[in-house]
């Protein structure tokens, strides 16, 4: 299976794409983590990626397809894969479509992950990251066990940024209005499933796994 996710920041994409990649077998790219890594390490892309991240708005095309087209030629990918944080505009999906064409890949299903501005601020403004390992945490739904300490390696946690309230309310801004042309890309092939994201991370994830499933039986009929 080639699956895209798409929604909104905090919708929950990293997360159950992380699981769906364990549960199905399949390679996770997510272009979040390839953005943070590049960050982190301050690469010229990080850099300058970094700069559009606090100030709440959008990476540009151009530095997230240099990453991607080199992606999509390795190895783990041919099996399938769970693609998460990019396309986030039609400018972005065209670029991709142009990439999967050359790769000769053809996307089985966009889920898109529903939901709510008030819930995605809930969970946003509450994350916590590791600064030596990059491992997340919730101050509300998955706290560490020791205040601002990780718990897989014992370095310090620091919220983000771009995970600030204000912040947060920009990037919905911005996100909304690229949205609606992305969803009428992906409806008119055919490939889009929207999916309500609000509930608990467990019955989301099995949602998606059952569709998956029921695509994949019907496309070996």
């Amino acid at each position: 299976m080639r699956i895209i996710l798409l929604g909104p920041p905090g919708a929950g994409k990293g997360t159950q794409a992380k699981r769906l990649a364990d549960k199905m077998n399949l390679a996770h790219i997510s272009t979040g983590d390839i953005l943070r890594r590049n960050v982190l390490e301050g690469t010229a892309l990080g850099k300058e990626a970094k700069d559009f991240m606090e100030r709440g708005l959008l990476v540009p095309d151009e530095l997230m397809s240099k990453m991607l087209f080199e992606r999509f030629t390795q190895q783990d990918v041919k099996k399938g894969f769970i693609l998460d944080g990019y396309p986030r505009n039609l400018a972005q999906a065209i670029t991709l479509e142009g990439i999967f064409k050359q790769k000769d890949i053809d996307i089985d299903m966009v889920a898109y992950l529903d939901s709510s501005d008030s819930v995605i601020i809930q969970r946003l403004s509450g994350r916590l990251v590791c600064s030596a390992c990059g491992a997340n945490f919730h101050k509300t739904n998955m706290p560490p066990n020791k205040n601002g300490i990780c718990d897989k390696c014992g370095a310090s946690l620091f919220q983000r940024t771009d995970d600030k309230e204000e912040t947060i309310k920009k990037r919905l801004e911005v996100y909304k209005k690229e949205d609606s042309g992305l969803i009428k890309y992906y409806q008119q092939k055919n490939k889009l499933y929207r999916l309500s994201a609000d509930g608990e991370a467990e019955a989301v994830l099995n949602e998606i796994i059952a569709l998956s499933k029921k695509l994949h039986d019907s496309l070996k009929v």
